[in-house]
């Protein structure tokens, strides 16, 4: 009997769940990524009296800037929401552009299955989009660099989506149930998302935890490892190191957990490698140490931030008591640094901490507090490229660029307005609604792929928005300046011939 969860359970405060409504012209018979093979979405402005008129004004201004901030933009309608969004391989390297796997999901009001989807996106290279077509993108249609490669049925809807870093063809998911899912996407068959249909079957299937474990997940990029936390207010540690190269050896898929609403195959079921236990409320984030599967940290909504190491035992190493004034949402490590680790909170700000700054009575303050957004913080990542560099998204529709080296720093070229938060060089305001997720792709540094959940304003559905901003922005400035005096000087030379 597949078990599910039970509808009067609260659901993880602080963090939004998709709207589950699709838009409402969504065509049914779709090539391409979110339904429609080429008919336009229901307008979002049909959303009546749910409109914002200040968010409308405000996109629409971001909007006539396009072709100044951004080298690449490419905004794609999704009929449904989606949680999650991962880059993962690049299939193909080409002169003008990339073909490049993506993950992401489409989260359902239960008349058609949730849905683990595949897709192969082109990203355009540097420097090769023409301006115009760059500014003139239909934010309420689907863009012809996502095409939807294969579709998995997921049993519930897809929480958390993390690719494996030894293999990025294998993908954790979190959804409603105490598991973690883990799928080999090239394994997996393509399915046709029919109401009643059977469920996909995951290749392995994690168990560990006594409660829903619904978003805190990792890889980690040393080993083959996956970390979890969860509702049970435990963080979990897996090794799938003997499982990684077979994980598609299994075809007999029969067996299934009682307490789960997943069916797995057989013996393919693997216990933790320890269970850690320090927080006294739900686990929301979990990040491994970027060279070690040993040491790893987690945040939640008691507050706390803690920095663990298995080594040592299950009791935490370090924990900040108050490392923020309300729910820590998200975290991430520096790879560049691992001394730097960043969190995300429902307080609205980001911050920033030097673990060699922490005593384990848990006394310490963040470096800075970076203050630029005015609601929740729901995803942090650093930069892959520079290491000082990171982003983070939040409830209020805005996916901030900060860099930390630029805290305190005077601009020869005049003071900033006195709104600018320290350390904010770009924000990206392409999203009308909570961005829930965003991804670096580490193969096309800059380049960055985000999400938003559009049902609170549009009806349904959401954004799935590519792009890049302009390299003028945050290139070495005499590079910059060289560059523009050099543009200067040919333009001053042709209009002398004119």
């Amino acid at each position: 009997m597949e078990a599910t969860p039970p509808p009067s359970e609260p659901r993880k405060r602080g963090r939004p769940k998709g709207s589950t409504k699709a838009k409402a012209d969504k065509d049914k018979d779709s090539g391409g990524v979110g339904g429609g093979g080429g008919a336009s979405s229901k307008m979002r402005g049909s959303g009546g009296e749910k409109r914002n008129t200040a968010t409308d004004e405000s996109y629409a201004h971001w909007k006539q800037l396009v072709p100044v901030l951004y080298d690449w933009l490419a905004s794609h309608n999704l009929v449904w929401p989606s949680l999650s969004c991962r880059w993962g391989p690049v299939l193909e390297r080409g002169t003008y552009k990339n073909k490049q796997r993506l993950y992401l999901s489409e989260q359902t009001d239960h008349t058609q299955p949730n849905t683990l989807i595949i897709a192969n996106c082109e990203v355009v290279k540097p420097r090769v989009a023409a301006e115009n077509h760059i500014a003139n993108f239909n934010e309420d249609a689907r863009s012809p660099y996502v095409k939807k490669y294969k579709t998995i049925l997921h049993p519930g809807e897809v929480n958390r989506i993390r690719e494996l870093p030894q293999n990025k063809n294998i993908v954790a998911t979190h959804t409603d149930c105490p598991e973690v899912l883990i799928w080999d996407v090239e394994a997996q068959p393509n399915r046709h998302a029919l109401l009643g249909a059977a469920d996909s079957r995951p290749d392995l299937v994690l168990t560990g935890h006594q409660d829903n474990a619904e978003f805190a997940l990792a890889m980690c990029p040393a080993e083959p490892f996956v970390l979890s936390g969860g509702k049970d207010k435990s963080v979990v540690l897996w090794s799938i190191q003997d499982h990684v190269s077979t994980l598609a050896a299994d075809t007999t898929q029969s067996a299934e957990s009682a307490s789960s609403i997943v069916k797995a195959a057989d013996n393919s079921t693997v216990g933790p490698r320890g269970v850690f236990e320090g927080h006294t409320d739900t686990v929301e984030d979990v990040q491994f140490c970027p060279s070690s599967s040993q040491q790893f940290c987690s945040v939640g909504d008691d507050s706390c931030l803690i920095l663990w190491d298995a080594r040592t035992g299950n009791s935490p190493v370090v924990k900040v008591e108050k490392a923020h004034d309300a729910d820590l949402h998200c975290v991430d490590w520096n790879s560049h640094d691992e001394n730097y680790i960043l969190t995300g909170s429902a307080d609205h700000t980001v911050c920033m901490f030097d673990r060699r700054n922490i005593t384990s009575n848990g006394v310490g303050l963040p470096v800075h507090k970076f203050e630029g957004h005015k609601a929740a913080v729901l995803c942090v990542q650093w930069s892959p490229d520079k290491r000082t560099v990171f982003g983070s998204s939040a409830e209020d529709g805005l996916l901030n660029i900060w860099d930390y080296e630029k805290v305190g720093q005077k601009e020869e070229t005049g003071p900033k307005s006195p709104s600018t938060p320290a350390g904010l060089f770009f924000q990206h305001a392409g999203h009308r609604d909570k961005v829930v997720d965003f991804h670096w792709n580490a193969y096309d540094p800059w380049t960055i792929v985000s999400v938003s959940d559009d049902g609170e304003f549009s009806g349904g559905g959401g954004t799935l928005q590519l792009w890049r901003m302009t390299d003028l922005l945050y290139r070495p400035k005499e590079e910059v300046l060289a560059e523009l005096q050099k543009f200067k000087d040919h333009v001053i030379e042709c209009s002398k011939t004119c």
